[in-house]
């Protein structure tokens, strides 16, 4: 009897879930209705960010605090760059980049820092050389020099667009967790990076490389996170949210720091000019904490 009470409050949880996937999308009749939760609906859907278990500091056993980085030209990363062109598709798909921006423009999100380890806190206003320059083309120069001003028309404003996000900074503690007996992952912060928009449109490759925009304390961001979805490419009918493909790890990246004595330097700083190396390297720091939690079971 428990069991099949079991069942048919999970069927439920999933018809209600699917439901909401694509809300009245098949019961609407004009577009406006599209989207549009009914009331009952809005009664059931009490749908949060699942909450972190509380972690004792005496329950951590070990913990290591890892940098990775998430190039999003790998196919595995693609939901967390893709759509990058607004102008033809829906309002409930965005980039997340463009999620994050927009919850930072609507003050959804408060608190932007410079660094990983939220020192320096930045505002909007700090972000606007960061993401965007103002160009004036030589014949607006010339134009200024004859007549002392320059037509809008000569004036060029290159923004940052999702387009040009070329990766995530993800820093995260890898902890194990001796009352459960586990090792876990918590994220601790995210950070969009892109080249320098001084010389984004540059040919020259050392100036593509791409830096953080600005850090994101991960929990403050993850009621903006769980509202917006990410495309399922195996079932569109079922989307998930960015919080959950982030803290589910469903992306591939690899580490280039790890807290160290050396005041944390990165991979490339001991070992350079040899991306192979480098690779090994990532490798090595993540077998080395997960053979942690294999040694605390070998006898």
């Amino acid at each position: 009897m428990n069991l099949k009470r079991f069942l048919l409050t999970g069927l439920s949880v999933f018809t209600i879930t699917t439901t909401f996937a694509q809300a009245n999308l098949l019961n609407a009749k004009k577009t406006e209705e599209i989207g549009v939760k009914t009331e009952a609906q809005l009664a059931l859907d009490n749908d949060k960010p699942l909450e972190y278990g509380y972690v004792d500091d005496r329950d951590i056993l070990f913990s290591k605090l890892t940098w990775e980085k998430v190039v999003l030209d790998e196919r595995v990363n693609f939901p967390l760059y893709f759509p990058v062109d607004t102008n033809n598709i829906g309002s409930n798909r965005r980039s997340l980049f463009d999620v994050l921006v927009k919850a930072i423009r609507d003050g959804k999100i408060e608190n932007m820092y410079d660094d990983s380890y939220f020192t320096t806190k930045l505002t909007v206003k700090d972000l606007g050389p960061r993401m965007s320059r103002i160009d004036t083309l030589d014949i607006g120069y010339e134009q200024y020099n004859a007549d002392g001003f320059v037509d809008p028309e000569y004036i060029v404003k290159r923004d940052i667009q999702a387009y040009d996000i070329s990766a995530y900074l993800i820093k995260g503690l890898w902890y194990f967790d001796k009352r459960h007996g586990e090792l876990k992952y918590r994220i601790l912060g995210i950070a969009p990076a892109a080249p320098d928009v001084n010389f984004i449109d540059s040919e020259d490759e050392a100036n593509k490389m791409p830096i953080a925009l600005f850090w994101i304390f991960f929990p403050e961001a993850r009621e903006v996170l769980h509202e917006a979805k990410s495309f399922n490419n195996k079932n569109s009918a079922m989307p998930v949210t960015f919080d959950h493909l982030l803290n589910s790890r469903r992306f591939n990246g690899y580490m280039y720091k790890e807290e160290n004595v050396y005041g944390d330097r990165e991979v490339k700083d001991y070992v350079a000019d040899n991306a192979l190396m480098q690779l090994l390297e990532s490798d090595r720091i993540k077998d080395k904490i997960r053979n942690f939690e294999m040694d605390m079971w070998s006898y």
